[in-house]
């Protein structure tokens, strides 16, 4: 799908992308762990990261108002192969009218099994994420790491952003690997942006 937008109507978009934003925080202030919606620098990084050549879907978890979501679209990904879960109802409704053809799954990143159940794709080329990681404790991290890199193609990667130094939950030999593919300055507040993969020792 191509986006093609004047200048005008990209405004109004980040602007609505905004209140939507301050609306869901003040839902929810723990399921959000920014002060703003992630920057279109961090989202594009992402969104390059994932091997969409490869023909597989793609798996995002916390898409909040869309930005990653408008720029993995961006890439060329056909939107019924993009599967996006989303704990907020606010912002699932939001998503829903902006995102027409996309699989939004009104549910909960750290139960995949239950979220996924009614998606017919059991592989995807990658999984991109921007859950609050570091808002949770550290069984849940590894948790939900291990659980997304299960439905990955061999090699695929899970793509995180995180606003700490520190990756948001370490390498486990025999599980996955990390490293950090930038750290983007520009955001608001700087985020680092890590990439896990299986570790098959």
């Amino acid at each position: 799908m191509l986006f093609t937008k004047s200048p005008g109507k990209e405004f109004a978009n980040r602007f609505r992308e905004d209140i939507e934003f301050i609306k869901g925080w003040a839902k929810m202030p723990g399921a959000v762990g920014a002060i703003k919606p992630t920057g279109k620098i961090a989202a594009r990084h992402m969104a390059s990261l994932l091997p969409i050549e490869s023909g597989f879907p793609v798996l995002e978890l916390g898409p909040g108002t869309g930005v990653i979501t408008r720029e993995i679209l961006k890439r060329g990904l056909s939107p019924e192969k993009l599967v996006s879960v989303e704990y907020g109802r606010e912002f699932y409704d939001y998503l829903i009218e902006r995102f027409p053809g996309v699989n939004f799954v009104h549910g909960d990143a750290f139960n995949l099994d239950a979220a996924l159940k009614d998606i017919p794709y059991n592989s995807f080329c990658g999984v991109i994420g921007a859950v609050p990681l570091l808002n949770v404790p550290k069984p849940l991290r590894e948790s939900i790491v291990s659980e997304s890199l299960k439905r990955v193609v061999p090699g695929g990667p899970f793509i995180q952003i995180s606003y700490g130094p520190n990756p948001p939950t370490k390498a486990i030999a025999g599980k996955y690997t990390v490293e950090k593919s930038d750290r983007i300055f520009r955001n608001i507040p700087p985020a680092g942006i890590w990439v896990y993969r299986q570790d098959h020792q």
